[in-house]
């Protein structure tokens, strides 16, 4: 099947390409891309080789791991979807360039056509009605989130502070909002900081221009019931620690990469603190859980969309992130319908 894919070279160039998929096997369904979600943190960790160990494949590389579309062709082993179905997906299985050089799906699904297997951890799942499409394809971070709430179980009332609100924190703050806790949204940027109050944060700090540990101590004297520290890196660890309160709770919401990480080891230890360690996206209870909240109007992902492009402009997008960090992006959305 011919398709065309946002690749990576090893040089970390961009460019949309033609690409080969296989042909559905049994045990496969084909999708028509709608609309793909970029996911900024993760997609770069992988392209920059921070999150080295995921990325088995060598370059080129096809990212992207979240995304929505129609069914097209459906393999004969497969009785739980249909031509015409709408759907939330993850990936490619599979592809390959036109000279037939395998490309390393990451999880490929920034392209126009998906073949996979639907019945998997990471497959395919039937969309929640009333839900668009376009902003659902920006699952996966609220899922994380979600899942790390859920983990961590903060209760109504709690102080939580959300160390890092890019979407991921945004789905932090989001779920933690719902659940009536006093949430406490921590950047570096204005723009991420105006979507967690629309998504319900009670508190924006701005590291940059406020002291954190001062304004949160305002608020909870004791410190945070609960501390999602969400921004991948290492040197943000000590400081998010230090936030919570005896016997409150840490969680490690954001990726490190491969390199062993420290910390502090008095503050956690005298705090009598507990630790939680979330990995993906809770699978598809989570997923289908904020794509049900965004149907009904719970939860308004749109907040965090700033940017909309076609398929076209990706590699543009991509060159414009990986030169230097931008502000003012926040969710991108990719329309590949024409």
């Amino acid at each position: 099947m011919d398709a065309k894919a946002l690749i990576c070279d090893e040089q970390q160039n961009f460019a949309l390409t033609e690409v080969v998929l296989n042909d559905p096997a049994p045990d496969q369904v084909a999708i028509r891309t709608h609309f793909t979600g970029v996911s900024i943190g993760t997609e770069f960790g992988l392209i920059s080789g921070k999150i080295s160990k995921m990325n088995r494949n060598p370059f080129p590389l096809c990212t992207g791991y979240q995304g929505t579309g129609t069914i097209e062709a459906v393999g004969a082993d497969i009785d739980n979807f249909a031509v015409g179905d709408e759907v939330y997906f993850r990936g490619n299985d599979a592809m390959r360039l036109a000279d037939g050089t395998e490309v390393g799906c990451v999880s490929g699904g920034h392209c126009n056509h998906i073949v996979t297997r639907p019945n998997t951890t990471h497959g395919v799942a039937k969309m929640v009605p009333g839900a668009g499409m376009d902003v659902a394809s920006l699952f996966v971070m609220p899922a994380v989130g979600l899942y790390g709430v859920d983990m961590a179980n903060p209760r109504m009332g709690d102080t939580v502070v959300v160390h890092g609100v890019g979407m991921i924190g945004l789905g932090v703050v989001a779920a933690c909002a719902q659940r009536g806790c006093v949430v406490v949204a921590v950047d570096i940027d204005e723009k991420p900081l105006a979507v967690a109050k629309a998504l319900g944060a009670d508190c924006a700090i701005n590291s940059k221009k406020q002291d954190v540990a001062a304004v949160v101590r305002e608020l909870a004297p004791e410190g945070a019931d609960v501390v999602f520290e969400c921004t991948g890196h290492p040197q943000c660890i000590d400081p998010a620690i230090a936030l919570c309160r005896r016997f409150g709770s840490f969680v490690w919401q954001g990726h490190y990469g491969d390199d062993p990480v420290a910390l502090d080891f008095p503050t956690p230890h005298g705090k009598r603190l507990q630790m939680f360690f979330p990995c993906d996206d809770g699978w598809q209870p989570c997923r289908r859980a904020v794509i049900k909240n965004m149907a009904m109007g719970a939860l308004k992902w749109e907040h965090c969309i700033t940017h909309r492009i076609g398929c076209a402009e990706m590699p543009a997008m991509f060159e414009r992130i990986k030169r230097e960090r931008d502000g003012d992006i926040v969710g991108v959305v990719v329309d590949w319908r024409d």
